[in-house]
Formats: structure tokens, sequence, C-alpha cells
């Protein structure tokens, strides 16, 4: 039996160090069941009517749907996934009320910034990932 993944992430597939981050955690996902789906806002045809999220916003903010169809955003999004694929430690962080509002700060103006900063490091970081994921098959 199929069921809905746990978190269903909306992501910039335009940005390179976004990619960068969900190929990471596509293949985190692959050892725990599918919790994860992504999608690629970038794409033509997705049907945003009535769903609770919109492009735009998406654009600003990671957006996230949980399995209660529930929307999350932000930081939220990443501590709800790494949670999801064993990532324990930055789960906990992400996560700690007292960071919150710096957090949230932190990442808006990262997100504002995502392309310009991804033309100096989305190309390594898409590197990186993929030697991450290529050396971990390699010893499965």
């Amino acid at each position: 039996m199929h069921q809905d993944p746990a978190l269903t992430l909306y992501f910039d597939g335009s940005c390179p160090l976004c990619r960068a981050e969900i190929d990471y955690l596509r293949y985190k996902d692959t050892h725990h069941l599918g919790q994860l789906a992504f999608i690629d806002i970038t794409q033509t045809g997705l049907d945003w009517q009535g769903s609770g999220l919109s492009c735009e916003r998406a654009m600003q903010l990671m957006q996230g749907r949980l399995r209660s169809g529930e929307v999350i955003e932000g930081v939220r999004v990443f501590a709800t996934a790494y949670r999801l694929v064993d990532l324990r430690v930055l789960a906990w962080v992400l996560s700690r009320p007292s960071l919150q509002g710096l957090l949230a700060k932190l990442y808006a103006a990262f997100a504002q910034r995502r392309h310009r900063v991804s033309r100096w490091l989305g190309p390594v970081a898409l590197r990186i990932s993929g030697f991450l994921t290529r050396q971990h098959h390699r010893r499965s």
C-alpha cells in the first residue's frame, strides 16, 4: 500500500544551492521509506488553486505540506525534513524555540539572495552533494 509522504517540499529548481539541498535530502530519503516528496515550482503546469500554497510565496521562502495538509514554510520545513531523514542534530538546532526568530530572519535574508549566492557556491554545492551521495552508494 502506497502511503503519502510525511512532507512534500516545494523548491526552486532554478537555484543551484536549492537543487543541491534537495538532491541530498532525496538521497537521504531513500533510506527512510519515502518520507519526503519534492516538487520543483519552476516547472509549468502546477495547479496552485486551493492548495494553500502560492508560487510567489514558495519563491520567497521554502514551503512544504505535511501529510495532514498543513502548510509550513521557512526554517520549519528544513527542521521537519531533517528529522524525517534522521539528520537529528540539524533538526534539533533548527527547531529550538529560542532560535526561531533569528533563524527566520537569517533564512529570509538568504532566500532573497539565494540566486546571487548560488552563482558562486551553487556549482560547488552540487558537486559536494553528488560526491557525498556517490561515496555512500559505493560503501553500501
